[in-house]
């Protein structure tokens, strides 16, 4: 299915249709703050696995990251949050930033691996805030492109995403044309963050 959805004008019939199909395991290609990404219903195992496939690579070996709608949801899935990474997780989210935070003890299960870091998001796109609002839970997701990809028609214009991924995913959303910088990756496991991928976001500390 193709959704065109307008960001500033959020068609909650379209929305509520993206959510069901991820509750049942389907996974979506979506508009965020930075590139297109496909993304799954994080709780649900089979879809996790199915988007694992779809890039290529086993579920325990996926860097994927999880989309949640707001800091106080992303720490049900991460270790107690230090007062100075809530401060920076304040001050730059939502925008365009994946952080990496030492993972909750759901994490491993939910990747049948022993990951010990997650990274989160809270994307400043209306369309995914109402998506994950929506689906009640954070959504898993990983750029479409990848990393040592250029970012090609196929990964910014929804037309040629749909062409191209038609047959693979059950879900794409056309929320305009996407962009060509991928999140900023700061990573928060030490005491002092450091920048990992300087990507679309500028941090603010």
């Amino acid at each position: 299915m193709f959704f065109e959805i307008n960001p500033y004008h959020i068609d909650t019939r379209l929305i509520k249709e993206t959510a069901v199909a991820l509750s049942k395991g389907k996974l979506a290609i979506i508009p965020t703050d930075s590139v297109y990404a496909v993304v799954c219903d994080l709780h649900h195992k089979k879809a996790l696995k199915a988007l694992s496939k779809f890039k290529g690579e086993k579920l325990h070996q996926m860097n994927l990251s999880i989309i949640c709608k707001d800091i106080s949801e992303i720490s049900e899935y991460t270790k107690q949050i230090s007062r100075s990474n809530f401060k920076i997780l304040k001050h730059n989210l939502p925008g365009p930033f994946t952080f990496i935070l030492k993972a909750g003890q759901i994490v491993p299960k939910m990747f049948d691996s022993n990951k010990k870091e997650i990274g989160v998001r809270i994307t400043d796109n209306p369309i995914v805030q109402a998506i994950v609002n929506e689906l009640g839970n954070p959504i898993a997701c990983s750029s479409l492109h990848n990393e040592d990809e250029p970012i090609l028609d196929y990964y910014v214009d929804p037309y040629a995403i749909f062409e191209k991924f038609e047959n693979d995913i059950s879900i794409i959303i056309d929320g305009g044309q996407g962009q060509i910088e991928p999140s900023t990756v700061i990573d928060c496991l030490e005491e002092k963050p450091y920048t990992i991928r300087q990507g679309a976001g500028k941090l603010k500390l």
